[in-house]
């Protein structure tokens, strides 16, 4: 067997050190920069918790998004999570990939990119295959990462896995098997992506910053606020001035105004299984908008205005809320 020479060693013991180091400090997200029109503005769809194989309404909210995608010409479209049901995928070759997906969002308008984050239902299965970029080969469309963020100009979309930060699917899976490959042990996992995000933020000079995450700052639907982001996130988005988190998880549409600062709670987890029946909070002042039912959200943004719809399983719009904000701040 071969001796290691004195420098050897000491190359290996520095190797070692600066990949500590590495793994303490977490990883950059990675970006992905996405080209507008060129005329300054920005527009997309939202969409969460729809992958049944066109059940449950999904084909009918899927038709109305490729005409709302055709009149407001998209850029691409954002989904929040719980891609695939029940159960998430298989592996890269499972067929409710094409059917949930491929064969459904059909509509010229939405052969855009599409930006994904895991829910926890894709959690329940093969992540590794969901995040594969094999599936690009069968659906160019798709793009789907733990953590992520796409510079689209005028704004910066950081998405993020928020479904290891919730304590309870390790401590009470009930009859659920999780896939946590890459996410253990989970508090260094989360407080790694809280460092990343928060990097990212505070060298952000995107016109509009938005979070995505699959779980709910606030909501008043079935699932109810996530309190650990409460505590964890919030915070953070506060302080780097974010104008909007979006999610899903709850299967409605919401509009919530944060009560300390500008940012907007918008869930958009109704892709398909909706009517949860089960509200609580409506009569709260900072609720501005709640649906029980099926539908999906429009993002239209130029460089001083926002524009927010909801629409239901029929298209109509629902909810429309708008921002301006100044060109350039004051001094």
């Amino acid at each position: 067997m071969a001796k290691f020479s004195k420098n050897s060693m000491v190359l290996c013991f520095w190797l070692v050190i600066v990949f500590v180091i590495s793994c303490a400090n977490g990883v950059r997200l990675k970006k992905f920069d996405h080209p507008t029109k060129g005329d300054g503005t920005l527009n997309f769809l939202v969409l969460g918790d729809w992958g049944r194989k066109g059940t449950f309404n999904q084909s009918h909210v899927a038709q109305k998004m490729g005409r709302i995608g055709e009149e407001l010409n998209i850029d691409f479209v954002v989904s929040t999570g719980d891609n695939f049901y029940d159960n998430g995928l298989t592996g890269v070759y499972d067929p409710n990939f094409v059917e949930s997906f491929t064969n459904i969002y059909t509509a010229k308008s939405l052969q855009k990119q599409w930006y994904s984050v895991l829910g926890n239902h894709d959690y329940r299965g093969n992540v590794e295959a969901q995040l594969s970029p094999y599936l690009r080969k069968i659906d160019r469309r798709w793009l789907c990462l733990r953590s992520f963020i796409v510079n689209a100009e005028i704004a910066e979309i950081f998405m993020v896995d928020t479904t290891p930060f919730v304590q309870d699917y390790f401590t009470n899976p009930k009859d659920h098997t999780y896939d946590w490959r890459g996410v253990i042990p989970p508090n260094t996992y989360t407080a790694n992506i809280l460092k990343d995000v928060e990097k990212a933020l505070s060298e952000s000079r995107a016109r509009w910053k938005i979070v995505v995450g699959h779980h709910a700052i606030r909501s008043v639907g079935h699932h109810g606020d996530t309190q650990v982001l409460v505590d964890r996130l919030l915070p953070m988005l506060r302080a780097y001035n974010v104008d909007f988190y979006m999610n899903g998880h709850d299967h409605c549409l919401e509009h919530i105004s944060d009560t300390e600062s500008p940012i907007q709670f918008l869930t958009s987890g109704a892709g398909s299984k909706a009517w949860r029946g089960d509200v609580k909070g409506l009569n709260r002042e900072d609720v501005n908008f709640f649906h029980d039912g099926q539908g999906f959200m429009s993002v239209q943004l130029t460089p001083t205005e926002a524009e927010i719809k909801y629409y239901d399983v029929f298209g109509r719009v629902l909810h429309r809320w708008n921002r301006s904000k100044l060109l350039h701040s004051a001094i």
